[in-house]
């Protein structure tokens, strides 16, 4: 049951939109293209699955960097979590960028696939936004907050609530703390669990609301100005749930895999990261 909850789970930052059809055929030959190359045509291809935001739009930043490698980007957006690691695992694409690192253990364990972390390249930061009230000193008895109701997020949600000291979880909850490991909880707060989707949907209707970057940025907010408080980067969660590229066993060393992996951990593509999402997903630092 619990694999098909984490199964279940969108990412901080795993959005979907509608798929669009590859292009063109993999060369899988090619490991290693020359760098610098002067056309197209002399270009080694390279082919990606992706959820559209952020992890297409990363992508689409990449690529001019590629073809200085000597690499042609060809990126397929997906709105499934399942496609992206079976064209994977089959060897239709090279790679994908959609999930974070719980994500694709679940899956290897559920679907006997063979896939591995190629490479961390950001996280969607947890962040705790005000609802009716503005700051957690306001915060009073039975006022309510709400947070995600899946297994991964909840859970993450709890973790940031503990950590700005509105409630107390079991000692050892970790990664895994619903509302039934609320230790201590003084003000008698009310958590309320809704579908990730939704939580911030209800923030005239509750005191503070718990968001991943992806959601928070739906929504129109800020991390860096808007929220109460967030995610570190040093944070167990933002170290666990870091969205990486994903490949085939075998392949995680391939030139093409490092030069995707190294494009996308460069500094142009951090500042792009930084600029465009204002904090609502953090290049990853290892």
């Amino acid at each position: 049951m619990m694999k098909k909850r984490v199964l279940a789970v969108l990412l901080a930052g795993v959005l979907g939109a509608a798929a669009l059809t590859g292009c063109g055929g993999s060369d899988k030959d090619g490991a290693s293209g020359s760098s610098g190359a002067d056309s197209s045509s002399e270009l080694k291809e390279i082919k990606v699955a992706a959820s559209a935001t952020p992890h297409a739009e990363i992508l689409e930043e990449a690529k001019v960097l590629l073809e200085e490698e000597g690499y042609k980007l060809d990126v397929t957006v997906f709105n499934d979590y399942v496609q992206p690691n079976e064209v994977v695992e089959s060897g239709d694409f090279d790679a994908n960028y959609f999930q974070h690192i719980p994500y694709l253990d679940s899956f290897n364990d559920e679907k006997g696939t063979h896939l591995v972390n190629a490479g961390g390249i950001h996280y969607e930061p947890f962040g705790i936004y005000p609802g009716t009230k503005k700051s957690l000193d306001e915060l009073k008895e039975g006022d309510t907050i709400a947070v995600p109701n899946d297994t991964t997020n909840e859970a993450r949600a709890l973790l940031l609530l503990q950590d700005n000291g509105v409630i107390t979880l079991k000692e050892g909850a970790g990664l895994n703390a619903t509302v039934n490991d609320i230790e201590e909880n003084t003000k008698d707060i009310k958590i309320v669990e809704l579908e990730a989707a939704q939580v911030s949907r209800v923030v005239d209707e509750v005191a503070f609301v718990v968001l991943n970057g992806n959601y928070a940025l739906e929504a129109g907010y800020s991390v860096k100005s808007d929220a109460i408080a967030y995610e570190k980067s040093d944070s167990e969660a933002a170290k666990t749930y870091v969205n990486v590229i994903a490949v085939k066993e075998g392949n995680e060393d391939s030139e093409a895999v490092k030069a995707l992996v190294s494009v996308l951990t460069s500094d142009d593509v951090k500042k792009f990261i930084d600029e465009k999402y204002d904090g609502a997903v953090i290049a990853f630092e290892e």
